[in-house]
């Protein structure tokens, strides 16, 4: 009886780190040039696809709206935007693929991946043009 107990009670305390694993929650995301937080990006399930919104900036911007956007975002605020869509889970793994994520300062569209990291702390967020890439790590907001 007490080891089924002792199984329960460590299974039960591995639920909260495994439930982190994942790219929903909201986050931090980070300036490239100053290492900073940029803004609060809450990222969604919208079915069973992943969405991404920008929900506060964190520095002052000096355009509000996305003017170098192409698509149904051009001139629309960029708080409230939705900077990503789609990506899903890969098949038995920690990550989410054949998601776009929206640059709203460039209006640069990219395919992306989003992998949970740390624990689910941070989430890996890689952008691809073609065979290039560059990776940004932003924080969970707790």
């Amino acid at each position: 009886m007490r080891q089924a107990l002792a199984a329960l009670f460590v299974t039960a305390l591995s639920f909260p780190a495994w439930a982190q694993m994942t790219p929903l929650g909201t986050w931090n995301s980070i300036d490239d040039k100053t290492g900073q937080p940029k803004a609060e990006i809450q990222i969604v399930d919208k079915d069973g696809a992943l969405s991404g919104r920008v929900i506060k900036s964190l520095q002052p911007s000096s355009e509000p709206l996305c003017t170098e956007c192409t698509d149904d975002r051009k001139d629309q605020p960029k708080i409230g935007m939705e900077i990503i869509r789609g990506g899903k889970q890969a098949e038995g793994g920690e990550v989410w693929e054949g998601g776009r994520i929206l640059d709203p300062d460039n209006g640069k569209d990219y395919r992306a991946t989003f992998t949970p990291i740390d624990g689910g702390k941070q989430l890996q967020v890689r952008g691809f043009i073609g065979p290039f890439f560059r990776t940004q790590v932003w924080k969970r907001v707790q």
